[in-house]
């Protein structure tokens, strides 16, 4: 038989390279994004001429290209910073990985040079150690630090507000932060928003001809010549800003049918592949989703569900009634509804739209499922 890998390896693709469409790439041009990361780079010019910058938060909806216009401008001031006589460094922490304030200032120890163990000191050890090294560095210079805190309201939400506080309180230190959600400075307390400061940049969702651009240029770094039928990146396009402009799904969709394109030994892509795509990526996410859902917002999930199906409106007060009915006794009240709510929203599995029901008659949430009726019934029938 020999090394089952050995045979993989020998098999025709069409892909010459899958990275370009993982969003993570960082490729050498962002389309769309020149007016962003010039924002960006005017507030963070500064650090050029030794000044500390401003703080900055950034937000915008999932895929509209806000961590890769960071990391561009990042590059872009790392190699300005090396031809000057200056000691900038910008340090990247995604909070998904590090979701404390101990953990996040022992990571920037680290990557500073610094040799802090992830546990066993307490709190204020850690922090005078990081203090420490802008007294102490070796280059004998001022040295500037940027932190970027991408999807900080998750840190935020877990931890509180204690590392916005260390941070705005240390000499030399600007933060960037990075959200998918305008509301999370709710977390933050006044004290602490009084040193923040920050400058805002909002990142628009893409439109399907923005979307276009972005495909053609990966396209063209990951597949061979003349294998994309010509629908393919407008098909793409169009489903993406469907999807409130998100280029990561846009670059999911392309990759799966090109995966696809390979199953079925094809020598191109066409529309037929990103359609199957569509209903790999929407079943296996919302899949994955509802399966971890605590059981009680899987029965709300049930009674928008049936709503849905039964063809009513979904308000509130409504789902709220339906919910009861499908739990038997065993449901949270009405106000929790409202958590459960907001949480689906955020996971994209739900969405919410406030109307007017005229004068004196105040206003209504309704609530419309984002997912095919089929997918979640068989889902929450195995859940």
């Amino acid at each position: 038989m020999g090394n089952i890998f050995d045979n993989l390896e020998q098999q025709k693709s069409i892909f010459k390279n899958k990275k370009p469409l993982d969003h993570r790439f960082l490729p050498d041009n962002l389309p769309h994004r020149k007016e962003q990361i010039t924002q960006i780079a005017q507030y963070w010019i500064e650090a050029l001429n030794n000044v500390t910058p401003s703080d900055v938060t950034i937000y915008g909806k999932t895929g509209t290209g806000k961590t890769a216009a960071v990391k561009f401008a990042k590059e872009q001031l790392e190699e300005a910073s090396a031809n000057k006589n200056v000691f900038v460094k910008v340090e990247y922490i995604r909070c998904t990985d590090y979701t404390t304030e101990y953990q996040v200032i022992a990571q920037l120890c680290q990557l500073l040079g610094r040799n802090v163990p992830q546990r066993g000191w307490t709190k204020g050890e850690v922090v005078n150690a990081f203090r420490d090294i802008f007294k102490t560095n070796a280059f004998g210079k001022k040295l500037i630090l940027i932190v970027i805190l991408d999807e900080i309201d998750i840190l935020l939400e877990k931890d509180g507000d204690g590392i916005l506080y260390t941070l705005t309180r240390t000499d030399n230190v600007s933060i960037l932060s990075i959200s998918n959600y305008v509301d999370f400075k709710k977390f933050i307390k006044p004290r602490v928003m009084s040193s923040l400061r920050d400058k805002e940049i909002v990142f628009p969702p893409y439109g399907a001809d923005q979307l276009a651009d972005i495909l053609k240029e990966r396209a063209a770094l990951s597949f061979y010549d003349d294998v994309l039928d010509d629908d393919v990146i407008p098909l793409c396009s169009a489903m993406a800003a469907k999807e409130e402009g998100d280029a990561r799904y846009a670059l999911d969709l392309l990759r799966t049918a090109g995966e696809i394109a390979d199953d079925e030994d094809s020598d191109k892509i066409y529309g037929k592949y990103v359609r199957q795509a569509k209903d790999r990526i929407e079943h296996n996410k919302v899949t994955d989703i509802i399966l971890t859902l605590p059981t009680q917002q899987q029965r709300v999930l049930e009674a928008i569900l049936k709503l849905t199906q039964d063809g009513e409106e979904i308000t509130s007060g409504k789902l709220y009634d339906t919910y009861k009915e499908v739990s038997k006794g065993d449901s949270v009240t009405y106000r929790r509804i409202f958590d459960f709510i907001n949480e689906l929203e955020m996971l994209g599995i739900i969405s919410t739209n406030t109307i007017s029901r005229g004068r004196g008659k105040g206003r209504t949430n309704i609530i419309t499922l984002q997912c095919g009726t089929d997918l979640l019934e068989s889902t929450l029938y195995f859940a």
